[in-house]
């Protein structure tokens, strides 16, 4: 892989990594809001919580397959150990 193929997969982790790191957090907050806020708009807050996660996670999903394609077809695949020499 090249150095500008390198950079380009760090940028695609780092997004994808990040997005996950929102998709958790959301969800995990709204259930520690489920449980400590009582609120009449607890609900709607939790549910608007989960509402963005779902679509954040629909977008990480294709995002990933895309950047699994990518890697895929950018990796240079090196040599196994058994192949191509004496040992």
């Amino acid at each position: 892989m090249d150095e500008h193929a390198k950079s380009q997969f760090k940028w695609k982790f780092y997004r994808l990594s990040v997005e996950l790191n929102v998709i958790i957090l959301l969800v995990a907050v709204s259930v520690l809001v489920f449980f400590i806020v009582h609120s009449p708009f607890t609900l709607p807050l939790i549910a608007g919580m989960l509402i963005v996660a779902a679509v954040t996670a629909f977008d990480f999903f294709r995002k990933y397959r895309e950047t699994k394609i990518w890697l895929d077809a950018n990796a240079v695949k090196e040599p196994e150990k058994g192949e191509g020499s004496s040992q």
